[in-house]
């Protein structure tokens, strides 16, 4: 057991779990966290909580964010929207077939106005942006990076919502991508159209991986069509609900399709193998 506390860097932005340690800041307050590059200002979006988990090794916050650190913060967003701007309108002119995701800057010191800049783009192949490199470091005055992410690397950095109505996971609080294949949709029960089983990135949803072993444990309920003894009558299944434990119902009396728990449901041992423990 042990305290944690979320941060995140943008607003609605990916959540990222620090140790508190002795500070307790609240919920919109500025804090300090430790990064690759350096410490930078992150805004507490969950408090310092006590939580099951073992908690060893998470990274510790730093502190509370100063007015230095605020002018610093400040400074370097205005140099990362620059530099988006600069690198849409280069990358107009050099005619290239890229968009730009997302750019990161770092400064080298307190006040300083060079640094390290590393712009994030999608393309639909390899692009020689060789002599684009050249006219942004001209422009921007620092040292310039570009980076191509992939699709479902664009949608985490971009963020968006699903079409579950929630921020996607990926942008939230995925850590890793996990291979989905279409069999995980055929499990589901779940139409094969692109459009309905495909996320923001194009790819198949992640949340198909996820949800997939509970319904690995449905292949013991009744198959559709089988005839089954529900408390409302006889009637065939034309459905199953794994999520809630449930099947559909056809009624033979009336045509109805009732929505039932499964441990009410009895059928013959061809239609069902067994209930869950």
């Amino acid at each position: 057991m042990g305290m944690l506390c979320a941060v995140s860097f943008n607003r609605y932005g990916r959540l990222y779990y620090f140790d508190p340690g002795d500070l307790t800041p609240s919920v919109g307050d500025k804090v300090l966290v430790p990064t690759d590059d350096g410490p930078e200002v992150a805004e507490c979006v969950w408090a310092p909580q006590w939580v099951s988990e073992d908690t060893t090794g998470a990274p510790r916050l730093l502190g509370i964010a100063g007015d230095e650190d605020l002018r610093r913060d400040d400074q370097m967003r205005r140099r990362k929207a620059d530099a988006k701007v600069a690198a849409k309108k280069l990358i107009r002119e050099h005619q290239l077939p890229m968009k730009v995701v997302a750019v990161d800057h770092v400064l080298d010191s307190p006040g300083a106005s060079g640094g390290r800049t590393t712009i994030y783009f999608t393309a639909p192949h390899r692009v020689d942006f060789r002599s684009l490199v050249r006219d942004l470091g001209a422009t921007l005055r620092c040292r310039v990076e570009l980076r191509q992410l992939s699709a479902r690397d664009s949608a985490r950095v971009q963020g968006g919502i699903g079409s579950c109505g929630r921020d996607l996971c990926c942008a939230t609080f995925l850590t890793d991508f996990e291979p989905v294949t279409i069999r995980m949709a055929k499990d589901q029960d779940l139409p094969l159209n692109p459009l309905r089983i495909s996320g923001a990135c194009g790819r198949l949803m992640c949340c198909l991986k996820y949800e997939h072993p509970l319904y690995e444990k449905s292949a013991s309920y009744p198959t559709a069509g089988a005839k089954v003894e529900t408390p409302e009558g006889p009637g065939r299944v034309v459905s199953r609900h794994p999520p809630s434990e449930t099947v559909g119902v056809r009624l033979s009396s009336d045509g109805r399709v009732a929505r039932c728990a499964l441990t009410e449901v009895c059928g013959s041992r061809q239609a069902y193998q067994g209930r869950p423990g």
